[in-house]
C-alpha cells in the first residue's frame, strides 16, 4: 500500500477519538465491542459505530461474523500497520 493511501487511512482513524481507541484497544487481541466499551468507559453502540467503520477500511475483522452475540474482533495486518503509526 502507498504512503498517500495510509496517511489517508491514518487520518480517518485519528479524526475519531472512538476509532482511534478502538483500534488501539483491540491491538493484537481478540475482544468483543462490550469488553472494549467497558476498557473505554464509552456505550457499546459508540464502539459498534467505530467497528463498523474500522471494518469498511479494512483495519478490522470479526471472525465469528455468523453469530448473533459475542463477535469478535481483530486488526487485521493494515490495522496493525496504521496503529504503529498512531
Amino acid at each position: 500500500m502507498e504512503n498517500i493511501e495510509i496517511y489517508e487511512l491514518l487520518g480517518y482513524v485519528k479524526i475519531s477519538p472512538y476509532r482511534t481507541n478502538t483500534l488501539k484497544i483491540i491491538s493484537d487481541d481478540l475482544k468483543m465491542p462490550s469488553e472494549i466499551a467497558k476498557e473505554l468507559n464509552v456505550k457499546t453502540s459508540q464502539v459498534s459505530s467505530a467497528l463498523h467503520d474500522l471494518k469498511e477500511k479494512d483495519l478490522v475483522i470479526c471472525v465469528n461474523e455468523e453469530v448473533r452475540k459475542g463477535r469478535l474482533y481483530k486488526c487485521t495486518d493494515l490495522g496493525k500497520e496504521i496503529i504503529k503509526k498512531l
